[in-house]
């Protein structure tokens, strides 16, 4: 893996860079409009994930719900995307 237990990430480059958002500002456009939480609460744009937290995405009508596996370094391949997040939905 390329994360260290303890390494965390903000919800809006995690959402960046697990290829959930085409940019980090409409990441943090989501997070800011309350389409975003983590653990069942809202997640305003700064605050962090780690491995194990559940992720909730609503994107129009279509709601994902995510695990996070592992936390990238830096936007990552669509073929890798298994190593970071499990997609619940």
């Amino acid at each position: 893996m390329h994360s260290a237990p303890e390494y965390k990430l903000r919800i809006d480059k995690w959402l960046w860079a697990a290829r959930f958002f085409k940019t980090r500002s409409l990441a943090g456009d989501a997070c800011r409009a309350g389409s975003v939480a983590v653990n069942e609460k809202p997640a305003k744009p700064a605050r962090d994930v780690r491995p194990g937290e559940i992720v909730t995405v609503r994107q129009g009508l279509f709601l994902r719900t995510l695990q996070v596996v592992a936390v990238p370094r830096s936007r990552v391949g669509a073929k890798l995307l298994p190593d970071y997040c499990t997609d619940l939905t």
